[in-house]
């Protein structure tokens, strides 16, 4: 990958004097929506489909910062947004504690020893109630592998980023990455129906994933 102006664009899209027709088309800017893009984070969207969650958008309808993940479009081919999942509308409620403090003082000071344990029972089982626990994000594995992909990976359902993943554990495995480029790809028997060449190059990849996948 390469900084080209104010873009990021694939190695083998600028013509070379060993590469005169370009095979590659990625092109991506260094800033999205007043963010910039790290060439780490690029470089990770280009092998996993995937970037971290980046916190500095701008929107250009509100004006407001958001947060957003970039993922590879393979079918459209291009680069969007994927928003972060939360598990509920709305927050827990922060009276909740306020409301048990005042009811543990007010029973205290009535009846003494007894309704101070009473109290903190309940405060204890207010507190575990309103403790919200934040489950670990899941992608739904909702993707259907074509017969060509399947042969690789398995046919099992899956998700864009276990489609990555299984693929580039394949290739290492298999010892596919060029000797002399580490960024290309050959393909042996099983994956050049799935390339449809002899080799790519890791840019190509997330694109080829989204013919595979329905």
């Amino acid at each position: 990958m390469f900084e080209h102006g104010a873009n990021y664009v694939c190695s083998k899209a600028v013509p070379t004097l060993a590469q005169t027709t370009p095979s590659c088309d990625f092109k991506s800017g260094q800033i999205i929506l007043q963010q910039p893009i790290e060439r780490e984070q690029m470089s990770k969207l280009l092998q996993t489909g995937k970037t971290d969650l980046l916190e500095k958008f701008v929107s250009n309808r509100t004006r407001r910062n958001f947060k957003a993940f970039l993922v590879w479009d393979g079918a459209a081919g291009k680069v969007n947004f994927e928003f972060e999942q939360r598990e509920g509308k709305y927050p827990a409620r922060k009276t909740a504690g306020a409301a048990a403090a005042k009811t543990t003082t007010a029973a205290a000071k009535k009846t003494g020893t007894a309704a101070k344990k009473t109290a903190t029972k309940t405060a204890t089982k207010a507190t575990t109630k309103t403790a919200a626990v934040k489950k670990p994000r899941t992608v739904s594995a909702t993707l259907k592998p074509s017969a060509d992909l399947a042969a690789v990976i398995g046919s099992e359902p899956t998700s864009r980023p276990d489609v990555i993943k299984k693929l580039w554990d394949y290739i290492k495995a298999n010892g596919l990455q060029d000797a002399k480029d580490k960024r290309a790809i050959n393909a042996d028997a099983k994956l050049k129906p799935v390339f449809g060449k002899e080799q790519i190059s890791m840019f190509e990849l997330a694109g080829i994933v989204g013919k595979h996948v329905s």
